[in-house]
C-alpha cells in the first residue's frame, strides 16, 4: 500500500517533497537505532507517539519530521487527517493561536502499516520555550509566561463563544517557540499540533486509542480503564493545563522559576479569568501533581524498555517504535 494521492500529501511552504528518499529513509530506518541511518540525519526530539527528526538532505535540510507509527490501517489515517486538518483551522484561523508553516506525507513501510510524517520548519532550539526560558532573566521569563496565558486563554474564549465546537491544546512549555521576543507582545508559535485535540458536541474526534499504541500490550487495557479518559480530559480543563505546565518546570530543570509562575498563574485567574471563578494555584498542589506524574511516565518508559526487550530477543520480532534514551524528569 503506497499513498500517493494529493489527499495525503501536503507541500510545506516553497519545499517540494522528495517522496523517493522520504520512502527511502523510511524503509531503511532501524527504530533500534535511528542514528546509525546512512542518510544523513538526527534525531530532534521525543514523543509519547512520535519521534522528531531531521534529514540533513535538501530538500529536507531546515525541516523539522515528525514520525508517527501508530496507525494501523489506512482508514485510521484518513480519519486522524481528516481531525489533523481541522485542528488547524480551528487553532489558527478561529481562534488566532500562530503556527510554523507545516506539511505532511503519507506512506507506506514496505508490507507494513502505514507511516505519517508531519513536516515544520525547524526552529532554533534556543528558541524553544523550555530553551528560551533558561536563558531569559527572571524578570523575561515570567512575562514571557504571561504571554502564553494570554495565548491558551485565547482557545477558552473560544470555546465559550459557541457551542459547537471544544478545543484543547498541550500547554508545556516545550510545546511553544519564541519566534521573536518582545516584552510588550511577543510572537509565540505553537508547535505541538500533531494531536488534535477537540470535540464537536461534545464527542471527541481523535481516536484516543492512538495514545496506547506505543504501550506494551499488557499495559493497555489497565491505561485504558483508569487513565486515558482523564489524560484526554485534562487538556480541556484550563487549570489543569496550567497546573501541567508549571509541574513540567520541575522536568525542564526550570524549578527556580515556578514560584514566580504561581503567582503570575493566580493573578491571571483574578485579574483576566475572574469570571471563571478559578481557585487559586498553591506549590503544594504543582509538586505533588509533579511527583505523581514523574512516577506514572518513569513506570510507563521502563515498561516500554521490556516490551521492546521481549520484541527483540524472545519473540525474535521487530520492534516498531523509537524509543529515548534516559529522560531526566
Amino acid at each position: 500500500m503506497t499513498f500517493s494521492r494529493e489527499h495525503y500529501i501536503r507541500h510545506p511552504a516553497g519545499v517540494e517533497i522528495d517522496m523517493d528518499l522520504l520512502r527511502r529513509f523510511e524503509d531503511e530506518l532501524n527504530p533500534a537505532a535511528p542514528e546509525t541511518h546512512a542518510i544523513p540525519s538526527q534525531v530532534l526530539g521525543y514523543g509519547e507517539i512520535s519521534t522528531v527528526f531531521e534529514i540533513k538532505v535538501a530538500p529536507f535540510a531546515g525541516l523539522a519530521l515528525k514520525r508517527m507509527a501508530v496507525f494501523e490501517t489506512a482508514v485510521e489515517l484518513t480519519t486522524y487527517l481528516t481531525a489533523y486538518n481541522e485542528y488547524h483551522w480551528l487553532l489558527e484561523d478561529e481562534i488566532g493561536i500562530k503556527l510554523p508553516a507545516h506539511g505532511y506525507a503519507a506512506l507506506s513501510n514496505k508490507n507494513r502499516p502505514p507511516i505519517f510524517y508531519i513536516m515544520q520548519q525547524k526552529v532554533d532550539v534556543r528558541a524553544i520555550g523550555n530553551h528560551a526560558l533558561a536563558s531569559l532573566s527572571p524578570n523575561d521569563a515570567a512575562i514571557v509566561f504571561n504571554q502564553v496565558l494570554r495565548e491558551m486563554n485565547k482557545v477558552w474564549v473560544y470555546n465559550q463563544s459557541q457551542t459547537t465546537y471544544q478545543v484543547a491544546l498541550d500547554g508545556q512549555i516545550s510545546n511553544w517557540a519564541i519566534a521573536h521576543f518582545d516584552p510588550t507582545q511577543s510572537t509565540l508559535l505553537y508547535i505541538d499540533t500533531s494531536t488534535p485535540l477537540y470535540r464537536i458536541s461534545s464527542v471527541e474526534q481523535i481516536n484516543a486509542e492512538l495514545f496506547l499504541r506505543p504501550a506494551p500490550s499488557f499495559l493497555r487495557w489497565i491505561l485504558r480503564r483508569f487513565f486515558l479518559a482523564d489524560v484526554v480530559g485534562r487538556y480541556y480543563d484550563l487549570r489543569r493545563v496550567i497546573i501541567d505546565l508549571l509541574a513540567n518546570l520541575y522536568k525542564e530543570q526550570l524549578t527556580h522559576l515556578i514560584p514566580d509562575f504561581i503567582q503570575a498563574a493566580n493573578q491571571f485567574f483574578e485579574q483576566e479569568l475572574a469570571d471563571l471563578g478559578l481557585h487559586p494555584i498553591t506549590p503544594d498542589e504543582v509538586a505533588a501533581y509533579y511527583r505523581e506524574d514523574k512516577q506514572i511516565w518513569s513506570l510507563y518508559a521502563s515498561m516500554r524498555q521490556l516490551d521492546r526487550f521481549l520484541h527483540n530477543r524472545v519473540f525474535r520480532k521487530q520492534y516498531p517504535y523509537i524509543l529515548p534514551g534516559k529522560v531526566r524528569r
